[in-house]
């Protein structure tokens, strides 16, 4: 592995943005921006027995002011972890690396964090431990511009588009309700990782094999 990636913070977030980890040996997270709504930052997607599953962690924020991403908090006074458990058990309960993977998600929804930070933080590590990426983590120093360092995919990666990265292609893999609704792409780490667990991380390598 070899190189260094910029991304934002995320919430379990899909496998384009994992893809990117499996190809890197630095990952550096984003933490001086303001906080962006509407994005992998406090939601993912799982796919359901009705088709695709929005999760998102309510976060406290000013009306009228912008709020930096460090200092964001969860609102833990809405009971979204036992949706958010109950959604994936819902979800992938047939799912084949369901038993090995589930307490470990478990483990990283159910403690009360403070700071949404600090989940994202703690799901990302674990996700790469449970997918046998091995990376260095840091967060940045300073806030930079858009387009003044070189891989840098901190707002492009985005629910708004399909594939956000050059050379990006998902590779099919089976999923619970494959047959009723075909591959879904975008889905979060989860759906790759409770669907294929040890091969996960050949398929994200894999889905950058082409790229230039």
């Amino acid at each position: 592995m070899t190189g260094r990636v910029l991304l934002s913070t995320a919430y379990f977030p899909p496998a384009e943005y994992f893809s990117l980890i499996a190809r890197a040996g630095d990952v550096v997270i984003e933490k001086h921006e303001n906080y962006l709504k509407q994005t992998y930052r406090n939601r993912c997607m799982i796919l359901g027995p009705n088709g695709p599953l929005q999760l998102t962690v309510p976060v406290l924020r000013g009306s009228f002011h912008k709020t930096p991403l460090r200092d964001l908090r969860i609102d833990n006074s809405r009971r979204w972890r036992e949706l958010h458990l109950r959604g994936i058990t819902s979800a992938y309960a047939a799912a084949s690396f369901c038993e090995y993977y589930y307490d470990l998600i478990e483990s990283i929804i159910s403690p009360g964090y403070e700071f949404l930070l600090d989940l994202n933080d703690r799901a990302l590590r674990s996700m790469c431990d449970a997918a046998g990426l091995e990376v260095r983590i840091s967060f940045t120093d300073q806030f930079t511009g858009e387009g003044t360092v070189e891989e840098d995919y901190r707002y492009s990666i985005t629910p708004k588009r399909t594939i956000s990265v050059p050379g990006y292609k998902p590779i099919p893999y089976t999923q619970v309700f494959s047959e009723r609704y075909g591959f879904t792409e975008g889905m979060s780490i989860i759906d790759i990782l409770l669907n294929n667990g040890p091969g996960t991380r050949a398929l994200l390598q894999g889905s950058l094999e082409n790229r230039q």
